[in-house]
C-alpha cells in the first residue's frame, strides 16, 4: 500500500506531466486555499533525492520531451 506522501508525488507528477504549468500551478493553490500545506509538503518532496540525481532525472525527462538523445 502507498503512503500518503506516495500519493501526493505520483499526484503532482500526473498533474505536470498532463496540464501546462500554469494550470497546474492554479490547481495546486486551490489545494492552498483548503489549508493544504503546499510549502511543507515540498520542503519534504526530494528528501530522498541529491542533486546529482535530481538533475540526471531532468535531464533525461528533458531529453525525452524533446526527443533528444
Amino acid at each position: 500500500m502507498k503512503t500518503d506522501l506516495e500519493i501526493l508525488n505520483e499526484g503532482v507528477r500526473t498533474l505536470f506531466d498532463g496540464m501546462d504549468v500554469i494550470d497546474a500551478e492554479r490547481f495546486i493553490m486551490l489545494f492552498k486555499r483548503n489549508n493544504f500545506d503546499y510549502t511543507e509538503w515540498q520542503r519534504n518532496l526530494w528528501s530522498d533525492e541529491t542533486v546529482e540525481s535530481l538533475s540526471r532525472k531532468a535531464q533525461a525527462h528533458w531529453q525525452g520531451k524533446c526527443g533528444d538523445t
